[in-house]
């Protein structure tokens, strides 16, 4: 799948009812009031309510969600982070 979506990337926001994502490489989880997308550019979250995929098309990596959106945020990629605090929270046991 990822070979075959751009590396371009797009969010189009219609009065936070509809949202219409490219460069999508997958869908993590989701749930009502809950989206976990991996895109092109890092991991993004949608939060709201009522959500639903609209449309998922795999191959070019374009998602439509509709529902009420609350919030959508890029994740930062914080594996080494991560680590480091898993070491730290090992050694304060």
């Amino acid at each position: 799948m990822d070979k075959e979506i751009s590396s371009s990337h797009n969010v189009n926001i219609v009065g936070r009812k509809n949202i219409n994502i490219t460069g999508v490489k997958k869908i993590e989880s989701f749930d009502d009031n809950d989206f976990l997308l991996e895109t092109v550019m890092g991991f993004m979250n949608i939060k709201g309510s009522d959500l639903e995929i609209v449309k998922l098309d795999t191959y070019q990596g374009d998602v439509a969600i509709k529902g009420k959106i609350d919030s959508l945020i890029y994740l930062e990629n914080n594996k080494k982070k991560n680590k480091e605090d898993s070491i730290f929270n090992k050694l304060f046991k």
